[in-house]
């Protein structure tokens, strides 16, 4: 070893025993990792293709603390291929021009494979998402990206379309004891040589409140073993009390079942619907308190203000749009203010799912129907000879009419009569019935 590759190897060394314990504890090999056994059980298509070396372009989407970078890491010790790292918070497009030219490189002196992976990829905008597009698809590079936002929201289609989604899980208690155990008592890797003792209640609460994060245990019990004294007997005892003092903020998981974020939002929504602001409210902090991510709150709130409340109040659209828009600007701890308004606005709204109802009735028609014919008289004329073919030739222009309104066929001849949008009587859309049925009426009389 030269004296270059030296200093690289005892920097590297350097920076290892001084990072922390949660970087430290990160495993290298599968066999190490704890939890997720739903994507690397042995049987698992992950499994199989990390030991293989076989990995196509993949992301993972997860809460933070799940092991999102440890996979990676992981990866990045089995492979063969080149692995090359960058964090979409601070990464632009200068260094994937790098990256995806030192990959083609690679590939044609040595035929040899380069991964990126890309922490918070979800980070990148529409045009850096872009970019990559070709070299995944060429496969000058393959893909890892992690994100603790839903892919499906933030991360360019085509790149979805060509990777692998893996979703992992919040770990469960029994995972996070294991890790605390490691960390407490492993004198290579954790901080067995400080002679510290956990506590098994201590140990309990940790793993319950660190809301199946393992950083934030880890972080936990760092602090703990670096900051409490030794007793007398020379151990540094890691008590419930010392537990609690690592753990200042109650960290909520939604629920113990495993589908936290599923059920709270599922709850969340359905408060709102059923017009109960104060649990819809109370589910909203639970998700903030939670560190949820506040646009995709804004997301749902946008969701409901439309199939839930529509026409019976279209401001409520209006608020969720807006509150979506201005927790965008403003950030938290303010946005909680603006998603409470928007929450309590489409909670307390009167209710309609006619414009669901009525899209999803005419989505289903076209289904069976097909393409059926629009009538001659709605076609385009704006074009020479289109008399000829018949198009445009009877249409009644309804701002010539009492009410801007004439009675024609609009609708497809074959689906003459059929209704689609039936506004109920609540709120606003019970005007919009009553000015339907008079503009009808007073056509039929005239």
């Amino acid at each position: 070893m030269d004296n270059i590759d030296m200093f690289t190897y005892m920097n590297e060394k350097k920076q290892e025993k001084e990072s922390p314990l949660a970087a430290r504890m990160r495993p290298v090999t599968l066999d190490e990792v704890v939890g997720q056994q739903h994507i690397i059980g042995k049987d698992k298509l992950l499994y199989r293709a990390i030991q293989a070396d076989k990995l196509t372009s993949i992301i993972f989407y997860g809460p933070p603390g799940t092991g999102k970078t440890t996979l990676a890491k992981v990866i990045a010790h089995t492979t063969s291929a080149e692995f090359k790292q960058i964090n979409a918070t601070v990464a632009g497009k200068k260094d994937m021009e790098e990256i995806t030219a030192q990959a083609k490189q690679t590939a044609a002196m040595y035929d040899k494979k380069t991964i990126l992976f890309i922490d918070e990829i979800h980070r990148f905008n529409k045009g850096q998402q872009d970019y990559l597009l070709p070299f995944v698809e060429d496969g000058t590079v393959i893909l890892i990206g992690a994100t603790t936002e839903n892919p499906y929201f933030e991360v360019n289609g085509a790149l979805i379309s060509r990777s692998n989604i893996f979703e992992l899980h919040p770990l469960e208690k029994e995972d996070i004891k294991t890790l605390l155990h490691r960390a407490v008592y492993d004198e290579k890797k954790g901080m067995g040589a400080y002679g510290a003792e956990l506590a098994e209640d201590a140990m309990e609460f940790l793993a319950e409140q660190s809301g199946g994060d393992a950083r934030h245990a880890l972080n936990a019990i760092e602090v703990g073993i670096m900051t409490t004294e030794r007793s007398e007997d020379g151990k540094i005892h890691i008590t419930l009390d010392v537990a609690q003092e690592c753990i200042q903020k109650r960290v909520i998981r939604f629920d113990k079942a495993g589908d936290n974020h599923y059920n709270t939002i599922s709850a969340f929504i359905k408060s709102m619907r059923g017009s109960d602001p104060d649990a819809a409210i109370y589910y909203l902090a639970k998700m903030l308190y939670a560190g949820e991510s506040v646009t995709f709150i804004a997301r749902r709130i946008m969701i409901c203000a439309a199939e839930d409340v529509g026409n019976a109040d279209p401001q409520a659209l209006v608020v969720a749009t807006a509150a979506a828009q201005a927790v965008e600007r403003v950030g938290m701890p303010e946005s909680q203010i603006i998603l409470s308004q928007a929450v309590s606005y489409v909670a307390c709204a009167p209710k309609s799912n006619a414009a669901v109802c009525a899209i999803g009735d005419a989505m289903k028609c076209v289904e069976e129907t097909g393409d059926l014919p629009i009538p001659p008289h709605l076609k385009d004329a704006h074009y020479k000879s289109a008399a000829k073919l018949g198009s445009g030739i009877g249409y009644l222009y309804a701002h010539d009419f009492k009410n801007n309104y004439v009675k024609q066929q609009y609708l497809p001849y074959e689906l003459s009569g059929k209704e689609f949008y039936k506004p109920s009587q609540n709120g606003y859309e019970k005007k919009i019935r009553e000015h339907m049925m008079r503009i009808r009426q007073e056509a039929e009389e005239s």
